[in-house]
């Protein structure tokens, strides 16, 4: 009896040492990985970082420059893109993803009745026509149904997916073709999926602005000249925080991308390629943006006001929806320019991964 309670004894000991050498294991591994983590990231809470601790070189072409790149990148291999572009615009045709011809023809008139307004020296036809423009980049999401919003969000992902897959195999030397981006890109759809609901919640403090300030409007806050300011210093703030730290999660929808690559794995990649020039980063990621407004503008515009002149002309022409149809197109161009904006801004980042000083 002796015997077997020491055994007994032993084996409770044995066991409860296993556990602790187990613990204690996996908060030294834990350890290790803060301490890897703290050494990579230079900035500490509640504490002013010095700049020799964060300083980091990005070496790339000016704005003007990177920008021609990506479009020389594209232009040697437009066919491929061509088709992909052609695909999604056909795409969004299809599934209603474009503003009504409606809209365009309102569009319309303001910007003939502007013109007037903008010489007498008013601007109030002016901002209208310019809200509407902006307004028609994309379709009522209130007009869509849930299904069309869905099959449109999964294109979207298909689209950048497949620019990014492209451009990849274009730059190692191979010649896919357009059904060999959109077969084997798909792989990293979920991975793609979670980082982007990531975006998604770093984006809800500009929802909550955006939903504060119809509240505010409607009870007349805003149309006093101190609350109004208050709120727009609050929006702003907001804004540029929110921006400042959805930058790393863009790059993240790249890194995803790559195989066997996992979604917080991404995230952490990305924010350690971001330390130390995150605002160099965003600038160019917003300078990609306003390069696609402008696009949106050259385009849209002389569009919108030849579909006047020829409806004008040819009464036949009324129910032809060019506008929405070269809405599409550009649409559609946006996409796969950007895709490729982030894509290649991205290998520019790797290429000079310069640790911080």
């Amino acid at each position: 009896m002796v015997k077997k309670k020491l055994t007994k004894k032993a084996t409770n000991r044995a066991y409860i040492a296993a556990h602790l050498a187990r613990a204690s294991k996996y908060v030294k591994k834990r350890r290790q990985k803060v301490r890897m983590f703290m050494n990579r990231r230079p900035h500490r809470s509640f504490r002013l970082t010095r700049r020799r601790d964060y300083q980091r070189v990005l070496v790339l072409p000016g704005y003007t420059a990177f920008t021609l790149y990506v479009y020389r990148i594209l232009h040697v291999y437009r066919r491929t893109f061509i088709y992909l572009i052609l695909l999604y615009a056909a795409a969004l045709v299809l599934l209603g993803g474009v503003t009504g011809q409606d809209t365009y023809d309102t569009i319309g008139g303001l910007l003939k009745e502007s013109s007037e307004d903008l010489f007498s020296g008013g601007l109030g036809k002016v901002k209208e026509a310019g809200l509407l423009l902006v307004s028609s980049f994309i379709a009522n999401p209130d007009v869509l149904s849930t299904d069309q919003q869905i099959y449109l969000g999964l294109m979207l992902l298909l689209v950048w997916l497949s620019t990014v897959w492209l451009l990849r195999e274009f730059l190692i030397g191979r010649r896919p073709r357009l059904r060999d981006g959109l077969y084997n890109s798909a792989a990293p759809l979920v991975s793609t999926v979670l980082v982007g609901g990531v975006i998604v919640v770093q984006l809800l403090p500009i929802g909550l602005i955006a939903l504060a300030y119809g509240a505010l409007t409607s009870a007349g806050v805003l149309s006093e000249g101190f609350g109004s300011m208050l709120f727009w210093i609050l929006a702003t703030s907001v804004g540029v925080l929110t921006l400042y730290w959805v930058t790393s999660s863009l790059l993240a929808l790249v890194i995803t991308t790559l195989p066997g690559m996992y979604p917080l794995r991404a995230l952490k990649i990305a924010g350690d390629l971001v330390v130390g020039r995150r605002l160099r980063i965003l600038y160019r990621m917003l300078w990609g943006l306003l390069v696609i407004v402008a696009l949106w503008c050259i385009v849209l515009i002389p569009l919108i006001l030849i579909d006047m002149l020829l409806k004008h002309a040819w009464s036949q022409l009324e129910s032809l929806p060019l506008v929405p149809l070269g809405a599409a197109v550009v649409g559609a161009t946006s996409t796969v320019w950007y895709a490729s904006y982030v894509y290649l801004l991205y290998r520019g980042i790797v290429d000079d991964d310069t640790k911080p000083a």
